[in-house]
């Protein structure tokens, strides 16, 4: 809304805090339960296998027609909050039943239980990064909201892998109850966020929009299907994801294979605790530079990191641990800015069809990630194969040699595809004036 007046620091918080559940739940639901449903649970690697990528899939799906759906929902309790309350109340029952499964429950519990987390999970993030880019017009403020929800995403992140290390300095090796530790943690901090969107925030009444003919929706979806910045926005998300998922896929075999360190969990730890700073250092950079100027910057920076990687070797720890840091503070910049710069296309649409489509650009990202991550692991997979690495070992210094090249060269190749996709990007969409130069650019 034109002229609103900047959030305090507090209310931001409280608005964002519910991204510390949903960025929490991730960690265990890629590292954990797929390990504690085969094997605690007895239900076999496979079998769990399959069920962990249908779930993958299913947000793959759900997420546009969720983003959509909360476009056109008209609630006394407001489009975008109807979703998060709905869907943080699906999210928080399927996260104890996923998290604190009862004894002897099989396949199908798995089953059920993943595709309500993931639809509840959808329903919080989607409306959540839409509603934060309504709450201003102003692209400073915008990219301040948005660094925000990040952190606190970040933060949620930090703290669920800080349980397992803390269960590790006990001495406390039983998977089930790691397990269920992160669930309760997820499901107090989805208790606590959703206390805080209900209470303190209401959304502010909708813009007046007719409701459109269907034909009057297909012309102007196919509008947005020719939009060349937006899927540039898309391409280059798609790219920052998949630098950042073949870093990851291959980041634990490089510190115990390469280095020979058992301290993966431990670097992973300092990693995002240097991102919870990360946001808010990123979108201070994009008021004096603009977003895409920022995310150039950003994703030139990732480059030169992953590639000062090719100089470790199993005598440079303190190399190792500095570059983890680096990676920390360079965290989520690049999603960061191109969230932000998603709503200047939403807002351009909006002005020349009248129909709402943040939440179904934000949803966007959720499907772009999803594609990415599932990528990268195949690709990373697939490549230090190709070099004989071994996961179980023992490995050749070939097989060692391929491992780190891939885990330096292959995110930066991403991150360097990421940048290139942004290079004469308009600086501000949301400032350009007249509303022609902005029509002008996007053709």
């Amino acid at each position: 809304m034109t002229g609103a007046p900047r959030l305090s620091t507090q209310r931001l918080a409280a608005f964002s805090a519910i991204g510390i559940a949903t960025g929490g739940f991730n960690i265990p639901l890629q590292a954990f339960l797929p390990t504690f449903y085969a094997t605690t649970m007895g239900l076999g690697i496979e079998t769990v296998g399959l069920v962990f990528l249908a779930s993958r899939l299913w947000s793959a799906f759900s997420d546009p027609i969720v983003g959509w759906l909360s476009d056109h929902t008209s609630s006394r309790f407001g489009k975008r909050k109807s979703w998060i309350m709905g869907g943080g109340l699906l999210f928080l029952v399927s996260t104890l039943a996923i998290f604190i499964p009862p004894e002897g429950v099989g396949i199908a519990w798995l089953g059920i239980g993943l595709l309500a987390l993931c639809l509840g999970w959808t329903a919080v993030s989607t409306p959540l990064y839409a509603w934060g880019g309504e709450l201003s017009d102003d692209p400073k403020e915008r990219a301040r909201i948005q660094a925000f929800i990040q952190t606190a995403v970040s933060l949620g992140i930090f703290l669920v892998l800080l349980m397992p290390s803390l269960f590790d300095a006990l001495g406390v090796g039983d998977l089930a109850l790691r397990v269920r530790a992160m669930g309760l943690f997820v499901a107090v901090a989805t208790i606590v966020g959703l206390f805080l969107i209900i209470t303190f925030f209401q959304e502010t009444p909708a813009r007046h929009v007719s409701r459109p003919r269907l034909a009057d929706q297909k012309a102007a979806l196919a509008e947005l299907a020719r939009d060349r910045l937006l899927w540039r926005i898309i391409a280059s998300d798609f790219f920052v994801s998949l630098g950042q998922g073949a870093r990851g896929a291959v980041f634990v075999f490089v510190v115990s294979h390469y280095m020979g360190l058992g301290i993966a969990s431990i670097l992973l730890l300092i990693q995002f605790l240097f991102g919870i700073l990360a946001a808010p250092l990123w979108a201070r950079i994009s008021y004096r530079l603009g977003r895409p100027n920022t995310l150039i910057l950003a994703e030139v920076i990732q480059v030169v990191i992953n590639l000062g990687l090719l100089l470790l070797t199993p005598e440079r720890v303190e190399l190792l641990v500095g570059l983890v840091v680096a990676q920390g503070l360079m965290q989520g910049s690049g999603n960061l800015m191109l969230r932000a710069m998603i709503y200047d296309i939403s807002d351009r649409h909006r002005k020349a069809t009248g129909m709402e489509r943040a939440g179904l650009l934000s949803s966007v990202f959720n499907v772009t990630t999803n594609a990415a991550m599932a990528l990268s692991v195949a690709i990373a997979f697939f490549v230090i194969g190709q070099f004989g690495f071994n996961p179980t070992g023992p490995n050749d210094a070939q097989a060692l040699a391929g491992l780190l090249g891939f885990f330096a060269i292959g995110p930066a190749i991403g991150h360097a595809i990421s940048a290139l996709l942004i290079i004469r990007f308009p600086r501000e969409l949301g400032a350009t004036r007249p509303e022609q130069k902005v029509d002008e650019a996007l053709v």
